[in-house]
């Protein structure tokens, strides 16, 4: 039987364009041994499989996957299933992933998350001095140690403006175009709120708290569905 995805674009700009692609599957549709074989198949960065909420409730459980492997936590799955969750008629405030609670804000076309900096994976973070050098960044210097690569540069410091990129040849992903997860690293790592146009031109916006929680938010784009044996 044939599984609907949901695809959209999450983090992308004002007038929905870039952003990352996402595949949206409802668990209940899919035996748990499948969804790796799924996410594989679709070989979007990474495949949300989404147990909806109970009636009257207002959360959520998910997992979270990439071509090659599950996820505790990636911060563009989770906008974007509050985001479908929402558009669904079930706006949640709470998504529960493997590495704990993410909250869920919404904000007129905005969908935020928040999670704490640790949940993100540890990125060899790297800082690139200029626009152009970053842009002519190859990817395939970058995919012999099984890291996980996150250049970036200042377009506007007072702004508290980056341009990025993000390499994880090791996860199936030889560029990503929106990392979530990144944001959340580099939003600790700078100790302040942040735009970072990523990718082509994904916008992700960060905001970030001493006490180790970082919120993530954007806008999200329906692309329409994909059916998948």
């Amino acid at each position: 039987m044939a599984i609907d995805v949901t695809v959209l674009r999450v983090f992308t700009d004002q007038d929905g364009t870039f952003g990352n692609p996402l595949g949206v599957v409802d668990a209940a549709a899919v035996d748990p041994r499948d969804r790796q074989r799924i996410a594989t198949d679709l070989g979007y960065s990474e495949t949300i499989f989404i147990t909806l909420p109970r009636e009257g409730m207002h959360s959520a459980q998910a997992h979270i996957h990439t071509p090659t492997t599950e996820l505790p936590f990636a911060g563009h799955p989770t906008v974007g299933a509050g985001w479908w969750l929402r558009d669904r008629g079930m706006p949640i405030k709470t998504l529960q992933v493997p590495a704990g609670i993410v909250q869920v804000t919404y904000r007129d076309e905005v969908t935020s998350v928040s999670a704490r900096a640790d949940w993100a994976p540890a990125f060899s973070i790297h800082d690139v001095a200029t626009v152009d050098e970053l842009a002519a960044a190859d990817p395939d210097d970058y995919d012999d140690d099984g890291a996980e690569h996150y250049l970036w540069t200042w377009l506007d410091k007072e702004a508290g403006t980056i341009r990025s990129r993000m390499f994880a040849p090791s996860l199936g992903i030889r560029e990503d175009e929106a990392t979530g997860a990144a944001a959340v690293r580099i939003t600790e790592y700078l100790s302040q709120d942040l735009t970072i146009v990523q990718g082509k031109g994904s916008i992700i916006e960060t905001t970030w708290t001493p006490e180790g929680w970082v919120q993530v938010a954007g806008r999200v784009v329906d692309d329409g569905v994909r059916q998948i044996d």
